[in-house]
């Protein structure tokens, strides 16, 4: 596997109309920050994704496709959101993570953990009546400049994140 997303990243797909949206979180520059898009590009690199599920690389911009998604006529049924998380639990871990619990803040990230994207999330969820989900990893460490690739761990729970969603797609893996 590439451990170097940013040297070939996955182009997100057109989104509207679609039934169910896979949005892979974080920044491929920051180290294990980057486990959220390198899960989307090996979902679109090995699995048959069904025509009404989209793939979306977001990068650091989740915030603003959330915004478009809740002012959008045109809503998913289920968003499910992959990250990478420091919460202390070993490095390469992977768990689900509740809107409720999702860390305010975490230094150098520019994605989901901070306010108003876990507020768009529970809007969808809440009042959108979209079903929110986040997989998210352990991070082994998040460098204080820039470095492409994830650490082992982390590298290495790609491919179960891959396996746990195309479970939850009912797809084969």
């Amino acid at each position: 596997m590439d451990l170097d997303p940013a040297a070939d990243r996955y182009e997100s797909e057109d989104i509207k109309h679609k039934r169910v949206l896979v949005i892979g979180c974080g920044n491929v520059l920051i180290g294990d920050d980057g486990f959220g898009p390198t899960v989307i590009k090996h979902l679109s690199e090995r699995s048959s994704i069904p025509a009404d599920v989209g793939l979306v690389d977001a990068g650091t911009g989740i915030r603003t496709l959330l915004f478009n998604i809740i002012l959008s006529e045109s809503k998913p049924e289920r968003i499910i959101v992959v990250d990478a998380i420091d919460v202390g639990k070993k490095p390469g871990e992977v768990f689900e993570v509740s809107l409720e619990s999702i860390p305010a803040v975490k230094s150098d990230d520019f994605s989901m953990h901070q306010l108003p994207t876990s507020n768009m999330l529970r809007e969808l969820r809440d009042e959108c009546k979209v079903a929110v989900e986040v997989i998210a990893v352990q991070v082994q460490s998040l460098p204080e400049e820039v470095r492409a690739g994830l650490s082992a761990p982390v590298s290495e729970a790609v491919a179960k994140v891959h396996g746990i969603i195309c479970r939850k797609l009912d797809i084969p893996a």
